[in-house]
């Protein structure tokens, strides 16, 4: 009996050098921004192949941080142009080993905010430029680098202008542990509640991890991830005063990604904060 013919994306996708070529494919759920699939390799390994429309390396470096640094995740069969092929992982779910993991990389510290190259925010160029102090970096890289798209409305946009130039400077901190960060952390980031995928990765303040990752109220991080978090990293008591600030790098993505059905939680945020 034949195996079915490769799908066209898969056959005709960049393929890592000295990688077995993939001999099955199906598509996996998920994904609208690169597509991914779960393919069999030709030495009879099971992979996950994502196709992305830009460069794979950008992804790979992020994924060598989080490992280096102890957070789990799937270890890189290889890449090449937008292809980046994976081992394919499951459960059981072990929340309190990643609830260690993400710790370990919050007490990764860095040089400075930024990282040593720009990399990717889902469709957009995520720019990663240093900066000596944190409110300069998350002002200039985390949020006005947003508002110039169209998908902004112009009030919420000189909104958030005003906040730039005086408001969120002023409530951040000015040089927190410039700590190893995801950038993208939520459960739908952590596969089988075991492994960590899909980074965007800089040296911030972790607080802005932690902004995103208590913005799901449908999806939220099991307890039993917060008590390992806590008990190798403790959450700041005041920092419920500067979370709706660090959420609005997230709300801007969001609206950019997915227009107007995402600025309620733009507004709300920025009803919040009295902006």
């Amino acid at each position: 009996m034949t195996s079915p013919p490769l799908p066209a994306e898969i056959l005709h996708a960049d393929w890592p050098a000295g990688l077995a070529r993939a001999v099955g494919a199906e598509p996996a759920p998920g994904g609208w921004v690169a597509t991914t699939w779960l393919v069999r390799l030709a030495d009879g390994r099971d992979a996950v192949a994502k196709l992305t429309p830009y460069p794979a390396d950008d992804e790979v470096d992020g994924l060598t941080a989080l490992a280096a640094a102890g957070v789990p995740v799937p270890r890189v069969y290889g890449h090449a142009g937008g292809t980046l092929v994976m081992e394919r992982v499951g459960g059981p779910a072990d929340w309190e080993a990643v609830g260690r993991g993400v710790a370990a990389m919050h007490q990764t510290i860095g040089p400075r905010y930024g990282w040593h190259r720009d990399n990717r925010a889902g469709k957009f160029v995520q720019p990663n430029a240093w900066a000596d102090d944190w409110p300069t970096f998350f002002v200039e890289r985390r949020v006005r680098v947003h508002l110039d798209d169209p998908l902004v409305p112009q009030e919420f946009r000189l909104r958030l202008q005003r906040a730039c130039d005086g408001p969120i400077p002023e409530r951040l901190p000015p040089h927190p542990a410039p700590a190893l960060t995801h950038g993208d952390l939520w459960t739908g980031n952590v596969v089988a509640g075991r492994w960590v995928v899909d980074p965007e990765v800089s040296f911030a303040d972790r607080e802005l991890d932690l902004a995103y990752m208590q913005m799901s109220v449908r999806d939220p991080f099991p307890d039993r991830f917060w008590g390992a978090y806590r008990e190798l990293a403790p959450i700041p008591g005041d920092f419920p005063e500067r979370r709706r600030i660090l959420e609005l790098h997230h709300r801007l993505l969001n609206v950019r990604h997915f227009g107007d059905r995402a600025m309620p939680g733009l507004v709300a945020t920025m009803e919040s904060l009295g902006w």
